[in-house]
């Protein structure tokens, strides 16, 4: 037995995106690229964060590795590997996590802050206008 989920063209109901169609294609495909391009900053996010835990983790290995260097009978080593690499910034003045928070207090939220107004002034708020066009389209 199958299901159709598609909505009965012929039902009183209103689509939640047939609201969409105050606004003109140019402006929704505008918006469109626009909140792809957030999108894009949304997933460059997670590999940051992918990025901070990864490197953190690496860093905590180290202490196994100079626990087992010192056993190994290699001391000279085991202190390079504690005075040279453990704690060491990521880049100057900076741990990972530093960087994760610069980016989500700058690009981040003047990234999130501008495609917000633009979508509020051009589309009362509305999101991915673009998407319901296409949706209403195949699935017509």
């Amino acid at each position: 037995m199958t299901h159709d989920v598609r909505p009965d063209p012929a039902s009183s109901q209103t689509s939640p995106d047939a609201s969409s169609r105050d606004v003109d294609d140019a402006t929704a495909e505008a918006l469109g690229k626009l909140s792809e391009a957030l999108e894009t900053t949304e997933r460059a996010r997670g590999h940051l964060y992918s990025f901070h835990q990864l490197t953190g983790h690496a860093d905590l290995q180290l202490d196994e590795a100079v626990r087992l260097l010192r056993a190994a009978g290699h001391p000279e080593m085991a202190d390079m590997v504690t005075r040279e690499l453990i704690g060491l910034d990521v880049i100057p003045g900076h741990w990972t996590f530093q960087i994760v928070e610069e980016y989500e207090d700058g690009y981040h939220a003047v990234f999130t802050g501008v495609e917000k107004r633009i979508r509020e002034r051009l589309a009362g708020g509305r999101r991915h206008l673009h998407e319901a066009r296409m949706k209403e389209h195949r699935q017509s």
